[in-house]
């Protein structure tokens, strides 16, 4: 068997994982980097990249479907599934091939393929021939679709969002569980290239949306294009000669059984860490089986082990993900001196259409944090200017602020623009701004963003805080 001894062993390659081996390499070049599965992150081979490939098509498809409103009219539009899912395949290998690319670039002795496990807390087994002595480990291990066993019933014609984007055609209907992130874009995204569509959802939950008034409003607008439940009453699923029969209630119309091509399991996802072996670590686990960890540190107890991205089920971004891997790469480079790194502000944004984003606080933690004592401001875009224009007014933006200090804490969103506008919120609430502050940069005319300002101005009004700095502009009704 093939022993070696280095200073920091990471097992995982994705995004957190290759984070921490660059954060780590400035520290020692004793460094090994262990993958047991393909190169190429999960954004890249199934997660981000596909999936806006997938959206985009869809909103190409979607504006020229409702091209009438601008006096415009194409024709028929016709939507070649092979073609679509040629293009999603194509442009998602040449982002895996920039991936695969940095990792070669990593020095060969750097690379080690195969599943590791812990044999204590310093040894992994890496597959069946090697074994790595480590001083300090990382585990950065990812995670993967999570499916409940209900589910499992509908046997080959069950799908994840990984195999959506090795399809060679569109399939005709896809059941869809789980309103999330995932099974909101890609639902969304296969109604709108012809694909029947209905979405089914357990806990009453839609996204990342806390805010009732938003979640609300959303729902709304999103059954206006596929029936959508967030908190359905299924009986069964069923793998029939047809398909997938899925039995569930449907208001006036009682007990319903539809069946679909595909079911789509986007019930959430859980960390790649119960074949590690963690019982040998030494580590405290949680009920969940999870080391217990500091999330400033991502250090596992006061152990020589840090845990990272998508593995310790915190904040599961990419950008988190970056962050979180060169936080600790750098501790585990520099261990046993650990420090706190420096975390962003939180940003969440779901890329439908409307775009739903979270900012900040949420309306649940802001009532946390203030005890109740803060103001809500909103504005709807139905009749904001620049969103009339473009034919995309549908959306609500609600802003928090705290009373007495007027700080900005955060947002929710479900409207036109909202990552772009998510983006200056978020860097308010990392740079600890006011809503006066706020209210005082630069709004250009006519944009969205003019939205953004209306509500601010709203919030400034209830918090109390003394005169708007800005007339509001008369020119262009209300929402300007």
């Amino acid at each position: 068997m093939d022993k070696c001894k280095v200073d920091v062993a990471i097992i995982g390659a994705g995004t957190a994982g290759m984070g921490a081996y660059r954060a780590a390499r400035a520290h020692t070049e004793n460094v090994v980097m262990i993958e047991g599965g393909p190169f190429g992150t999960t954004c890249a081979r199934v997660g981000c990249m596909p999936s806006k490939l997938l959206i985009a098509a869809a909103e190409a498809a979607h504006d020229m479907k409702h091209a009438e409103l601008f006096g415009v009219y194409p024709g028929d539009v016709r939507i070649d599934g092979k073609a679509v899912m040629e293009r999603v395949r194509r442009e998602r290998d040449r982002f895996v091939g920039f991936v695969l690319e940095a990792v070669e670039s990593f020095p060969e002795k750097h690379r080690l393929k195969g599943h590791a496990r812990f044999l204590d807390a310093h040894r992994l087994q890496v597959a069946e021939n090697c074994e790595v002595e480590a001083g300090r480990i990382i585990i950065a291990t990812g995670s993967r679709p999570n499916i409940p066993q209900m589910l499992k019933a509908a046997g080959d014609r069950l799908i994840v969002n990984d195999d959506v984007f090795s399809f060679d055609d569109l399939p005709d209907s896809v059941a869809v569980f789980g309103p999330g992130v995932i099974g909101l874009e890609l639902g969304q995204a296969l109604s709108r290239l012809g694909v029947r569509v209905r979405m089914f959802g357990a806990s009453g939950g839609l996204g990342a949306i806390r805010d009732e008034k938003i979640r609300d409003y959303a729902l709304q607008v999103f059954n206006e294009e596929f029936p959508l439940d967030p908190a359905a009453s299924v009986s069964s699923v069923e793998r029939t000669e047809e398909g997938v029969a899925v039995t569930f209630e449907d208001g006036d119309r009682g007990t319903v059984t539809e069946t679909f091509e595909y079911l789509l399991a986007a019930t959430g996802r859980r960390p790649n860490v119960d074949d590690l072996d963690l019982q040998n670590s030494d580590l405290e686990l949680d009920d969940r089986g999870l080391p217990l960890f500091d999330r400033y540190t991502l250090q596992c107890g006061s152990s020589h082990i840090f845990m990272t991205g998508d593995a310790n089920n915190d904040l599961p971004l990419l950008h988190e993900a970056a962050d979180e891997g060169r936080i600790a790469g750098e501790n585990a480079g520099r261990y046993p001196e650990v420090r706190a790194g420096s975390r962003r502000a939180p940003l969440a944004i779901v890329f439908t259409d409307p775009q739903i984003a979270v900012v900040g606080m949420n309306i649940q933690q802001a009532h946390d944090h203030c005890g109740g004592c803060f103001e809500v401001g909103e504005v709807s875009f139905e009749g904001q200017g620049r969103s009339r224009v473009l034919g995309k007014n549908k959306g609500l933006l609600r802003v928090y602020g705290e009373r007495g200090s007027g700080l900005f804490l955060g947002a929710e969103m479900f409207g036109p623009a909202a990552e772009h506008l998510a983006h200056l919120l978020a860097w308010s609430v990392q740079n600890r701004m006011t809503v006066p502050d706020m209210l005082g940069m630069p709004y250009y005319h006519p944009v969205i963003e003019e939205g953004l300002r209306s509500a601010l101005r709203d919030l400034n009004r209830r918090l109390l805080m003394g005169p708007e700095s800005v007339e509001r502009c008369l020119d262009c009704g209300p929402g300007a």
